[in-house]
């Protein structure tokens, strides 16, 4: 990943802010805009204008810190690695390599290297996850038929 993919771990100081700063703007979620008045350490001061989509991103930043998270941003049109396509899913690299040999998932070559878009790596762990609801919703139909008291 790239220079400003920067992923940062929370200090106790810093996830107890997380707190107050999420629990702050969380009054403001359901807002279409928020003014904000900003007062740096610097003396800095300036007063900005968020969209309620910008603020929503804000918010899940702000809980996943003040959980002691660590929180990467990453572009949607982000290309990832092979073996970090592989982690993402949670699968090896070996393995992830057939799925985009086999078409499952789409790649380009930069060289000898395979390059996944972010986005069809998130396209595809969604396909699973309906997959594996549509398959749980049906065992749990089939059992109903069978009377198994599921």
């Amino acid at each position: 990943m790239n220079a400003h993919n920067v992923v940062h771990m929370p200090n106790a100081q810093e996830v107890e802010q997380a707190k107050i700063s999420s629990r702050a703007l969380s009054k403001y979620a359901d807002a279409d805009r928020v003014q904000l008045s900003l007062r740096g350490s610097n003396g800095e001061t300036d007063d900005m204008v968020l969209s309620g989509a910008v603020l929503q991103l804000l918010l899940d930043v702000l809980a996943e810190m003040s959980k002691g998270n660590a929180v990467s941003l990453i572009p949607h049109h982000q290309e990832v690695s092979t073996q970090e396509a592989a982690n993402l899913l949670n699968v090896s690299r070996p393995f992830l390599v057939g799925l985009l040999e086999s078409g499952k998932i789409p790649f380009r070559k930069v060289g000898t290297h395979r390059r996944v878009l972010l986005t069809d790596i998130q396209s595809y762990k969604q396909g699973i996850a309906k997959d594996r609801s549509e398959a749980l919703d049906e065992l749990a139909a089939l059992s109903q038929e069978e009377g198994m008291g599921y």
